[in-house]
């Protein structure tokens, strides 16, 4: 029970990893504001309640600076407070080239994925401190560490959320505040769904995500652990990071699959 009596903000939590860190988070003790844009939000507080946890719902637009701080305040009211914000909610658009997308695509993407992490940490980060510190963990993405991995405006969004978490740490010195990035690789969520269906329509699901050294993709209850902690104690001196969860896909430049040396067997 690492988080009991600890009030946690979880935006994007209808679904895929945001659903899998709120749970994660109620399991370990939290009491859990769950925020997302649709209905199935409250799917997840059901599943949390159901299993014994705390949890309550609220759709929310995590672009949208009015709600946000009503999320946040709403958060404080019912919980006491807060103490943990993880900016999850984002939307990936096309997975199109940087011609291909109008500049409202690319508006609409940095408003959800860029701007919406920023509100968190505008309206949280100070109730965050009143309690005497806390942490914020951003949803980024490996797509924001270098190209191949998304299209051009997720991949550029994301890539302004991992310097956002190093910004946000500098700018919150001395308040006890930590805001760190985790950047998944490639998992089954509703964002990835295609992605999945397709390869097992072909047969080839076993080649998804068949890239890293792993040779697998990810699980969202893998990317929530890797949250949960950045959230906690255990992290207390891990401050402004980027933290790849990727099966070791952004280990390297990419090879043709060659080996070196050997493999025990």
């Amino acid at each position: 029970m690492r988080f009991a009596g600890k009030s946690v903000i979880v935006t994007g939590a209808g679904s895929g990893i945001g659903r899998a860190t709120a749970t994660a988070f109620a399991q370990a003790g939290a009491v859990v504001m769950c925020a997302d844009m649709t209905a199935e939000v409250d799917e997840t507080v059901g599943a949390i309640r159901a299993a014994g946890g705390q949890a309550r719902a609220m759709q929310c637009d995590a672009g949208d600076e009015a709600q946000v701080a009503e999320l946040i305040e709403l958060a404080c009211q019912a919980h006491g407070g807060l103490d943990i914000i993880h900016a999850n909610a984002g939307i990936s658009g096309e997975l199109a080239g940087l011609f291909d997308q109008s500049a409202a695509d690319w508006t609409e993407i940095l408003r959800v994925n860029l701007i919406g992490p920023f509100l968190a940490i505008r309206h949280g980060a100070p109730r965050i401190a009143e309690r005497g510190g806390g942490a914020i963990v951003l949803t980024a993405s490996v797509a924001g560490l270098r190209s191949g991995a998304g299209g051009a405006a997720y991949s550029a969004s994301k890539a302004g959320v991992i310097n956002l978490a190093q910004t946000a740490a500098q700018q919150l010195t001395g308040s006890g505040v930590r805001v760190n990035a985790v950047c998944p690789g490639l998992v089954e969520t509703g964002m990835t769904q295609m992605i999945f269906d397709r390869a097992r329509e072909r047969g080839v699901e076993g080649r998804v995500g068949a890239l890293n050294p792993l040779k697998r993709s990810g699980r969202a209850d893998e990317i929530a652990e890797a949250v949960l902690f950045l959230a906690s104690d255990a992290a207390s001196y891990v401050n402004g990071q980027a933290l790849a969860v990727d099966g070791g896909l952004s280990s390297s430049h990419p090879v043709t699959g060659q080996r070196y040396g050997r493999v025990a067997a």
